[in-house]
């Protein structure tokens, strides 16, 4: 398990931390940081961002018995905590912390960034993860594809 653990820390610190934190505090590193009440909105979302991703951790390590790395996936399909909600939740988690680095240093290009590293996480998703998944996990997936939605919780129909 200590071994497990290792392996998601160092993940997390070189890959969504290069994404969600290094590169935008590099594009705004001249910026003052916002005061006031968006100051608090931009760390409300930096600490959401921050703990989605935490929880997503734990249930791919704990639960799935593996890492977010694709050389290390989990060897049972993740289906509880964040997952029951969204296909997607570690992505939608560093799109949330740079949404709050862009709102601390009120920095469009980091916002743009954030939907530009969005539509590459949707194209990794739709041509290399799930056709992968598909094949990992066959009918199980296939069951929790239609039951979850990729990107946010399916609304209750009429």
């Amino acid at each position: 398990m200590m071994t497990l653990l290792i392996k998601n820390i160092l993940f997390m610190v070189v890959v969504p931390g290069t994404a969600a934190v290094y590169f935008p505090l590099f594009i705004a590193r001249d910026r003052s940081p916002a005061s006031g009440w968006v100051f608090f909105l931009a760390l409300a979302l930096l600490a959401a961002g921050g703990l989605m991703y935490a929880w997503c951790v734990w249930d791919f390590a704990v639960f799935g018995r593996g890492t977010p790395a694709p050389i290390d996936p989990p060897t049972r399909l993740v289906v509880r905590g964040l997952y029951r909600y969204t296909r997607n939740p570690m992505y939608l988690s560093v799109m949330t912390v740079i949404l709050g680095w862009a709102v601390l240093y009120q920095a469009e290009v980091l916002g743009l960034y954030a939907l530009a590293l969005g539509l590459i996480f949707h194209l990794f998703i739709m041509y290399y993860e799930e056709p992968h998944l598909r094949v990992v996990f066959g009918r199980e997936y296939e069951e929790y594809c239609a039951a979850v939605s990729r990107w946010g919780p399916k609304l209750p129909r009429r």
